[in-house]
């Protein structure tokens, strides 16, 4: 049945979310398909209008009319990237699955060879890499720090996890659930689905030809929080007492290991006819409780994480590769 359905599936979806970009859309939809037709490729271009209030819509509209391979869909309001991405994988029916902005900013000619990499030389994933960008340096330099931090958190070894220009094995996108922020992370996420062998492609970036970028600085700092997130989560989703309780242990042990040799020292004194100050007169007293109390609140913690795991209906849900 599977074999039979894969007969029938197109060689490229092409998924394109946007905001505010009425001016780009048919320049780029014209760009793609004579790259799809130049290549033969049987293909399907979906729009995610993400809250659009420009005339964006009614351009896909007319885009639509005169291609049947075009397929849109319009988010009542803005709900950002994540979510536009996330609607256009369920939605996505091919072989390789390709997103891209709508900005003119990436090229549609990149499109044959990341496909090819993604068939011929086995990768899951194959993320777009901006090597010379028309980008000013308030936005290049956080980029690269931001860069540095996901390659040492994550263990991939990519150049720019947040190029838009992606390329997927169908397999891949039908694993991913994407949502707040987490788009610029998607390398990452599927990797803690297994999905291991992920790949770069130098890509051409060329600068913005209509309107204005429509992420801020704030991004930056989501995007940190995000990363902590995903980290956190593809670590200890399924298991957060190891993290919790583990730092809770070691927390609770310094602290008594503290009261134990402030108490021993005063004991010791008083055995000796000696004096020593009152245990409660002593900083490191104070320090001990705090780090057995926050010890104990972090075993507590973990404690309950696992209670919540344990009753989550999806405890046991396994993704499955194949079966005999």
């Amino acid at each position: 049945m599977l074999c039979f359905r894969e007969n029938f599936m197109k060689d490229l979806s092409v998924i394109i979310p946007l905001f505010n970009e009425e001016e780009s859309l048919g320049e780029l939809h014209h760009w793609i398909v004579q790259v799809m037709n130049k290549n033969q490729f049987t293909y399907e271009v979906i729009f995610i209008d993400d809250g659009s209030t420009d005339s964006s819509w009614s351009v896909i509209g007319d885009i639509q009319k005169k291609d049947p391979h075009v397929r849109g869909v319009r988010f009542q309001r803005n709900y950002g990237k994540s979510a536009a991405l996330h609607v256009g994988f369920e939605m996505s029916d091919a072989h390789v699955v390709v997103t891209m902005d709508a900005d003119l900013q990436d090229s549609p000619d990149e499109i044959p060879e990341m496909r090819r990499m993604i068939l011929e030389d086995k990768y899951d994933l194959i993320s777009g890499w901006k090597q010379k960008r028309y980008d000013p340096i308030s936005k290049t330099i956080p980029t690269k720090l931001f860069n540095w931090a996901t390659r040492m958190m994550s263990g991939i070894s990519l150049h720019d996890f947040n190029c838009g220009l992606k390329a997927y094995r169908y397999d891949v996108v039908k694993s991913l659930e994407i949502y707040g922020e987490m788009h610029r992370y998607i390398p990452v996420m599927a990797k803690k689905e297994g999905f291991k062998k992920i790949g770069e492609k130098s890509v051409e970036h060329r600068a913005r030809k209509y309107g204005v970028s429509k992420f801020g600085l704030e991004r930056f700092i989501n995007g940190f929080l995000d990363l902590l997130t995903i980290t956190f989560i593809s670590r200890f989703g399924k298991k957060p007492m190891h993290f919790f309780g583990s730092i809770g242990l070691i927390m609770f042990f310094i602290g008594f290991i503290a009261f134990a040799i402030i108490g021993g020292n005063k004991l010791i004194a008083l055995l000796n006819n000696e004096y020593e100050k009152n245990i409660a007169e002593q900083s490191i007293f104070y320090i001990a409780l705090t780090a057995m109390i926050i010890g104990t609140q972090l075993f507590l913690a973990g404690f309950l994480g696992e209670l919540i795991a344990r009753n989550s209906s999806s405890r046991n849900e396994y993704k499955i590769k194949e079966r005999l």
